[in-house]
């Protein structure tokens, strides 16, 4: 089942995914060659494992909260903040609480 594109007017943040229990979830929203930006909401205690990515990416935090680890060092995220992933540094992610984000990945 494919996710309807958005629309050309503005939509809440928040409506972008919908939480799932005991689950993450993903809408891509943009994917271009330049960079894709994604939305993403992490039930409680959920997470991504420990990887890289060739470039830099912003976690750009919606609802809730979660802790990122960027090369051993833990950074809490919430609503409303902002934090760089640098390309090529080991990172991690776990919701403390439901949480939701945009990740915008840039490529060139």
């Amino acid at each position: 089942m494919s996710t309807p594109p958005l629309p050309p007017s503005p939509v809440p943040q928040s409506s972008l995914v919908a939480l799932q229990a005991g689950a993450v979830v993903s809408r891509t929203l943009v994917k271009t060659g330049g960079g894709t930006v994604t939305a993403f909401a992490f039930d409680t205690g959920e997470a991504l494992s420990e990887h890289s990515a060739p470039f830099d990416a912003l976690v750009l935090g919606v609802e809730g909260t979660a802790d990122v680890t960027i090369s051993g060092t833990s950074h809490r995220v919430s609503a409303g903040e902002i934090l760089r992933l640098p390309a090529n540094e080991s990172h991690a992610l776990r919701a403390t609480t439901p949480f939701k984000m945009i990740l915008v990945m840039v490529k060139a």
